[in-house]
């Protein structure tokens, strides 16, 4: 089934099953926010909620705002994150295969 651009998944429980996670993906740091992918987006639109990652709140805003990093630093460093809270999900048995 294809999924158009237009239309993001949402689920809120998907959400808080990264939230859930605890530690950020990156760093460690204990306390996280589920932190959307900020490419691909429309005007007041977030990305699927399934393109979010596991991130401390230092971490989230140095990938949206950073100075640190370029802009393709930024979203590569935010692509690993979401294979990283991902895997960190299936680990903790909040992914399931139907």
């Amino acid at each position: 089934m294809a999924i158009h651009k237009n239309n993001p998944v949402r689920s809120p429980k998907w959400l808080q099953a990264v939230r859930e996670l605890e530690y950020c993906v990156l760093c460690g740091a204990y306390g996280v926010q589920a932190s959307h992918r900020n490419e691909g987006k429309g005007a007041g639109m977030k990305t699927s909620d399934c393109l979010t990652a596991a991130l401390c709140p230092e971490c989230h805003s140095e990938i949206d705002q950073g100075k640190h990093m370029t802009r393709e630093d930024r979203r590569a460093t935010m692509n690993a994150a979401i294979v990283m809270t991902l895997e960190a999900l299936v680990k903790a048995g909040r992914v399931e295969i139907k």
